[in-house]
């Protein structure tokens, strides 16, 4: 770990905060719309991050006046999975408190946005009434720990979601300031003997740290892109170990050629038992040796590129006082959502829906957020959400299922079934106008953009060609863009650097193709590219293995114009 003179400012601002106190308590009591740049670092920890709308600012500045604070706060619902009450608790603090729509992450848990300052503790304290907490959500911890969304059935998978929760609970913060700060709860008291964080420590970790659970041939919670990778092997009805990649990592900054994304290594192979210990102590390495003086080079990622996986391996073995087992090899079936009926155990059904980049809200059209309170609370199923921001509703009978298919399609909210497979396959990050860090539109911009791609698409005769389209306002990778077969990464306002290539699997990255593209010149651009493909794929090829196989140079070669 970087001494005390070396620490950046975010690291100085957690090694004061007092176990993520801060001064929220006080800051939370005074008038003021917004949070000062302590305690906005402090919030992220408690799931809430200060935003403003930033299509009122300009006007807001011409008329002298401050800008428009808000708050998003970001909830942790490990693997996604909620009752209806938890559901409806989210929709009503969404018109309560926020901007009446509730937003499906791609880590698999709910956003609010809107929330007002003055309201905040409110918002999160009811969240806390239905037994869901904040703490976590965002932060230099780790965050909401994903899974496949499929809603698998029987005691193998029932053990996994022990493992699971076993492991979210091995790995999150111990810190009593979440429940003295928004809930009431008393300051405790400890003794000398007692360690406030005995895992993380005053300052936390370097950056934020993601694990992604899944089971083997199921890809669709893209491990890769975890910094550590659980992948469950079945054994009749028990689990037989786990299999751990480690030190992927989708962010990069577009100007600085030394970040990148990457994908997870092979690291081990783990008894059940061996679980929580083995994922604590890689967080503790990353905790011990990650970067703490340059925030964008603090991911576990390029700790293990400095290093190298095998010495990432020896620390590990060093403080478990073992050899660890070699990985075993994986193999993947599929890496997408279960949509439309899904057949589930002693005559249960269950019912997966495309959300248009994750967003439930109500419009002219299509008064969503208002239908689904209405199924939710005549037919209490499950909730699940997905890491491709969609949600599936568990636990009902057919009958009950063809009662919500007729209500779906009366309202005119088109069954999984009715959407094209490039739109099943699209993922946007929020982007404008709400974060901060957003350069260029994204939620906003991909539904018209993939609309023009499907008529491209249909054109040319690849109408039923389930091609990977993610898009996200900056080079952060929200949307997790660099393992899509075409990714669309904001560079400016109104322009995308246009990555091609990566496989179906999510196990390989994707390159750059063309920088700064104009939005309208988008699907434009990857016309001529897939004319090619039609005209040139080998037998049962899919578009991302195309573009890898020519060569991303290639195609550079011979799609830019001559000047």
């Amino acid at each position: 770990m970087a001494d005390d003179k070396k620490l950046s400012k975010v690291e100085q601002i957690k090694l004061e905060s007092d176990y993520l106190r801060g001064s929220l308590p006080e800051a939370l009591q005074d008038e003021t719309s917004h949070f000062a740049e302590e305690n906005i670092q402090v919030l992220k920890f408690h799931g809430v991050y200060q935003q403003d709308d930033r299509d009122l600012r300009r006007q807001l500045v011409k008329e002298g006046k401050e800008r428009h604070y808000m708050m998003m706060i970001r909830a942790r619902i490990p693997g996604g999975v909620m009752d209806a009450d938890q559901y409806l608790q989210f929709d009503k603090l969404s018109e309560t408190y926020g901007n009446n729509t509730m937003r499906i992450t791609t880590r698999q848990t709910f956003q609010l946005h809107g929330i007002l300052k003055s309201n905040l503790k409110e918002t999160i304290k009811s969240i806390n009434d239905v037994l869901i907490t904040t703490l976590g959500g965002c932060g230099d911890q780790v965050r909401n720990i994903v899974t496949s969304g499929a809603p698998h059935e029987g005691p193998f998978y029932d053990k996994v979601r022990k493992d699971l929760l076993a492991v979210v609970d091995g790995t999150s913060a111990k810190t009593n300031a979440y429940h003295e700060i928004w809930l009431d709860g008393e300051k405790l008291d400890l003794n000398e003997e007692e360690t406030v964080e005995p895992m993380y420590g005053k300052t936390y970790l370097p950056r934020k740290f993601k694990i992604a659970f899944t089971y083997e041939g199921d890809n669709s919670a893209d491990i890769y892109s975890n910094d550590i990778g659980i992948v469950a092997h079945r054994d009749g009805d028990d689990v037989a170990g786990y299999t751990l990649v480690i030190g992927g990592g989708m962010g990069r900054i577009a100007s600085d050629k030394k970040t990148h994304p990457q994908l997870a290594l092979p690291l081990c192979f783990v008894r059940p038992d061996e679980l929580v210990k083995t994922c604590q102590t890689i967080v503790t390495v990353q905790r011990d040796h990650g970067n703490r003086e340059v925030r964008k080079f603090a991911r576990m990622k390029y700790l293990i590129e400095a290093r190298g996986i095998e010495w990432f391996r020896e620390q590990v073995e060093e403080r478990l006082g073992y050899k660890l087992t070699p990985p075993r090899e994986l193999k993947w079936e599929t890496s997408h959502d279960p949509l439309g009926r899904i057949e589930g155990v002693n005559g249960k059904v269950h019912l997966g829906l495309f959300i248009e980049n994750g967003r439930i809200r109500d419009t002219e059209e299509l008064p969503l957020k208002s239908l689904l309170r209405d199924i939710v609370t005549t037919y209490r199923p499950g909730v699940r959400m997905t890491t491709q921001q969609n949600l599936i509703l568990t636990g009902l009978t057919a009958e009950q299922v063809s009662e919500i298919e007729q209500k779906l399609r009366g309202a005119g909210f088109p069954l999984a079934g009715e959407h094209s497979p490039v739109l099943l396959n699209s993922m946007a990050c929020p982007a404008m106008p709400t974060c901060g860090l957003a350069i260029a539109e994204s939620e906003r911009a991909l539904p018209s953009v993939v609309r023009e791609l499907e008529g491209a698409l249909k054109e040319i005769g690849l109408a039923d060609e389930p091609i990977s389209v993610r898009m996200t306002g900056c080079a952060n990778g929200c949307a997790r863009p660099y393992i899509a077969q075409i990714g669309f990464v904001g560079r400016i306002i109104g322009k995308y650097d246009v990555f091609l290539g990566a496989n179906v699997a999510g196990t390989r990255l994707n390159q750059l193709y063309k920088e700064m593209v104009p939005v309208a010149e988008l699907v434009p651009t990857l016309v001529p590219v897939l004319k090619m493909f039609k005209a040139e794929r080998q037998h049962g090829e899919s578009f991302g293995d195309f573009c890898a196989r020519v060569g991303i140079e290639a195609l550079q070669e011979r799609f830019t114009p001559v000047s």
